[in-house]
């Protein structure tokens, strides 16, 4: 009967420290660990541009719906680092960038629908309600590096 009496009195005991270990956060200074998320700067913008160009060029030539998600995701996260690395660019203010960021914006609209929903052959024009996104994805993401190319920053 003793031991029993033990064995419970030692499981309570470690039951109540691994709670209280868990509530009160042991295991590292999560301050710490969240300053080094907050001060983490933003990428280069010639890497962030060059990288997007990559992404860009990426590009699915398929016409079936569904097709090229994977590639227009992508292109969409190389995208939003290019805005945080122009945001960063201290070189220029953000009026400068704001053509840029409505074609990264038009790019958004486009990636909202959730999936690619094909293309149009070529040769084609795309009708302002038709049922692609691709136009807003790439179509943008093309205007977007031509902007970039006749705005060059030192």
């Amino acid at each position: 009967m003793g031991s029993y009496r033990w064995g419970t009195a030692v499981a309570g005991v470690a039951l109540t420290a691994a709670v209280v270990g868990t509530v009160s956060g042991c295991g590292g200074d999560a301050d710490a660990s969240s300053a080094k998320k907050k001060t983490a700067a933003p990428p280069s913008f010639a890497k962030a541009s060059a990288q997007f160009e990559d992404a860009l060029g990426n590009q699915c030539q398929s016409m079936e719906p569904d097709s090229c998600w994977s590639e227009m995701d992508a292109l969409m996260k190389s995208a939003r680092k290019l805005r945080a690395a122009m945001h960063g660019e201290k070189s220029v203010d953000t009026t400068f960038w704001s053509p840029a960021y409505a074609l990264i914006d038009t790019m958004e609209d486009g990636i909202a629908q959730g999936s690619d929903l094909g293309g149009t052959p070529e040769g084609e024009a795309v009708i302002a309600d038709s049922d692609t996104n691709r136009d807003e994805v790439y179509g943008s993401a093309h205007r977007l590096v031509d902007w970039l190319d006749a705005h060059p920053i030192k």
